[in-house]
């Protein structure tokens, strides 16, 4: 049978488009509106990553730190991320959700723990931003028994041999890091680029879903828009923090970038 995931890529790749990935943090600006935020922009989106907060991310920009700075000060605990895919799941059944965050929490919150606690929720996929291939492997295997996908990471640097390696014990989904830089960083490279090695990556096994992430705004996703699937995090971040500082309704104007977003790369 096949994934949340893999089905939610099949869709996209019918419509010949895209998929459209929103990343926001799990519990900003705290539980209830952060079920709003999902739930508001899960008409536009195709999959939905959802961080859990970290105090020293190595990966994450300044507009997730923020974001993440603020759930941690209301409290936030990782069964809240669980409570909020379960609530969200509630309504939107087969709307693939993917936990991302760092391999520390995890291992402290227990390892079989944290996966048990996925699967009772619904979630479909985890990314682990701290733990990389060959190191990922016992814990990918794990992921797998429970039908959750790991996802594994590329990045420009990646060396061809070890690459092969990566796509090989990848799962539903492999997500490409556009640029050597932290989340929300100014795209350095050009969208050519980006695809030049996005195509270098495709040859190795045309049937994975790729991704990119890193740097894709409203200004450049159109020119993105041949690969599989396009992360936008920083960008909707920047919003949620903005739009509370305005004391607009939040939910109401990520609802309207992500509808926009998903317009451009039709």
């Amino acid at each position: 049978m096949k994934s949340e995931i893999q089905l939610a890529f099949d869709k996209c790749k019918k419509e010949k488009r895209p998929a459209l990935i929103t990343y926001t943090v799990a519990s900003d600006p705290n539980k209830k509106k952060s079920l709003e935020i999902l739930k508001a922009i899960a008409k536009n989106s195709d999959l939905q990553e959802i961080g859990f907060p970290h105090s020293t991310p190595i990966g994450d920009g300044g507009a997730i730190q923020t974001c993440s700075n603020r759930a941690i000060k209301n409290g936030f605990k990782m069964k809240d991320a669980f409570q909020i895919v379960k609530s969200f799941k509630k309504d939107y059944k087969s709307k693939p959700i993917i936990l991302m965050g760092y391999y520390n929490m995890i291992f402290q919150y227990g390892e079989n723990k944290f996966l048990n606690d996925c699967k009772k929720a619904g979630v479909s996929g985890i990314i682990c931003v701290d733990l990389p291939w060959p190191e990922n492997r016992d814990f990918a295997k794990k992921c797998k028994k429970k039908s959750i996908s790991f996802v594994q990471l590329l990045s420009p640097t990646t060396t061809r041999d070890r690459m092969k390696k990566i796509i090989k014990d990848s799962h539903d989904m492999i997500y490409y890091i556009s640029m050597l830089s932290t989340t929300g960083g100014r795209l350095k490279v050009s969208s050519k680029k980006i695809l030049e090695n996005y195509s270098r990556i495709k040859r190795v096994n045309s049937k994975k879903n790729l991704v990119i992430g890193f740097g894709i705004t409203d200004k450049n996703i159109s020119s993105l828009k041949s690969a599989n699937g396009l992360v936008i995090g920083s960008m909707l971040c920047k919003t949620i923090t903005n739009s509370l500082k305005m004391k607009h309704n939040v939910a109401k104007k990520l609802s309207k970038i992500v509808y926009n977003l998903k317009r451009k790369i039709i």
